[in-house]
């Protein structure tokens, strides 16, 4: 698969991709004799793992050591277990702070939506 391909199939500029590649979020990528780069499946799954990584606002560098980790080989299984433990908590972090952020609005348009019915708004915020 090309880059051109890639890009739009994962809606990722080409940009991104090779500097996720220069950087080492992805392996390097597979390429011609002509030395252009030709995705493979295992490239397209690196690059799938690297989206959702980051997505979930995984740090580059985390997923550097991932990647790095990962292409030493079965020795750190244990090292890139934590890794992913870490930044799992990370996530769970940002996912609770959102939660109570909607918790405190849903609370606020609750008081709204009962000032609308009773014509008064009161709450202790």
């Amino acid at each position: 698969m090309t880059i051109k391909e890639v890009c739009e199939k994962y809606d990722i500029t080409a940009d991104t991709l090779r500097y996720y590649e220069r950087v080492g979020v992805i392996p390097e990528v597979t390429r011609t004799a002509g030395g252009i780069r030709n995705f493979t499946e295992e490239d397209i799954n690196w690059v799938v793992n690297a989206i959702c990584m980051r997505s979930a606002g995984v740090p580059i560098e985390m997923i550097i050591e991932y990647v790095r980790l990962f292409q030493i080989g079965d020795e750190t299984i244990e090292a890139r277990c934590n890794l992913l433990k870490e930044a799992k908590a990370e996530v769970e972090a940002v996912v609770k702070k959102y939660e109570d952020e909607l918790d405190r609005l849903s609370y606020k348009i609750a008081k709204y939506e009962e000032a609308m019915v009773t014509g008064v708004l009161s709450w202790e915020d």
